[in-house]
């Protein structure tokens, strides 16, 4: 059923704890990147995608609960739906002070909804083999979503020149805090798809499929957002500016993004290669939102 699953580069295993965090957007002003709304909206798009992503990955999860043998495994699990849980309420508390700064994100996050409830979401299909395919497919899709979710942890963890430009520090707080846990719990979602089902088919298929729903849905929410900020006369995105911001370093580089693709598929892969967990940790102990601070 299942293949030989890679072996971590180290043993960094950490028990996984939802914690509770706070963050007051009162003084955050619509561009938190002073002067860059096209990298602001970037990464705004996070609050749009993650609260649904992140409720279907605890929906998905609860389902998996009773195929997991292992109990350490187990535990891990029940560690990252709360992690999860916590992420997408804390990326919604972020919708309603977009709301009050002119920018209403309800038509996108409609769509949104749709994609993770509706096209992902459960089917009615024939218990036994139909309903676990199903089940494993969607596994398997949040092991390769895990993956870019770890890449872009590790990314904003280290994405000096955000602080050099002066972006704001509560919005990078809420994004380092949420990068640290996903580095931290980076390898949960694929030892969990090797657990279940491991075949290296279905990883590279589920990879495809969810490697082009989050560029065809984040594009779409950088064009919302550009087009319907209330500050800019004329917000267009494109491709092009993507690639620029990624050189200064003030979005992940494109290089970056497209060599993690064959890491990914690498038979050889575990997802201990990405990030650093000490330095997630570091973080963790110090964020201000996770520790009381905002």
């Amino acid at each position: 059923m299942s293949n030989t699953q890679p072996a971590p580069v180290a043993s960094e295993h950490v028990e996984l704890k939802a914690r509770k965090v706070s963050f007051d957007w009162d003084a955050t002003p619509l561009h938190w990147v002073p002067g860059d709304p096209f990298t602001t909206h970037t990464i705004n798009v996070l609050h749009l995608l993650l609260p649904a992503g992140e409720r279907w990955f605890v929906h998905v999860y609860k389902q998996a609960l009773p195929y997991i043998t292992d109990d350490r495994l187990r535990a891990d699990v029940i560690g990252f739906i709360g992690q999860e849980a916590i992420h997408s309420q804390a990326h919604d508390d972020v919708l309603p002070h977009l709301r009050e700064q002119g920018l209403d994100p309800t038509p996108y996050t409609a769509q949104v909804d749709w994609f993770f409830e509706k096209l992902l979401g459960d089917r009615t299909l024939p218990p036994g083999r139909p309903r676990r395919w199903w089940l494993m497919e969607r596994v398997a899709m949040i092991a390769a979503i895990e993956h870019y979710t770890a890449f872009l942890g590790n990314w904003v963890l280290n994405a000096d020149a955000l602080d050099r430009v002066g972006a704001d520090p509560t919005m990078l707080d809420l994004l380092r805090w949420h990068g640290a846990e996903e580095v931290e719990h980076r390898s949960v979602a694929f030892e969990l798809f090797m657990h279940l089902d491991g075949g290296y088919r279905r990883r590279a298929r589920t990879w495809a499929l969810a490697f082009s729903a989050l560029v065809f849905l984040w594009q779409r929410g950088v064009r919302f957002f550009m087009e319907n900020d209330p500050s800019l006369l004329d917000g267009k995105a494109s491709f092009g500016q993507f690639v620029r911001k990624g050189r200064q370093g003030v979005l992940p580089s494109t290089p970056d993004m497209l060599r993690s693709i064959p890491r990914y598929l690498s038979r050889a892969y575990h997802p201990s290669q990405e990030g650093d967990t000490a330095q997630a940790m570091a973080y963790l102990a110090s964020s201000p939102g996770a520790n009381g601070g905002h």
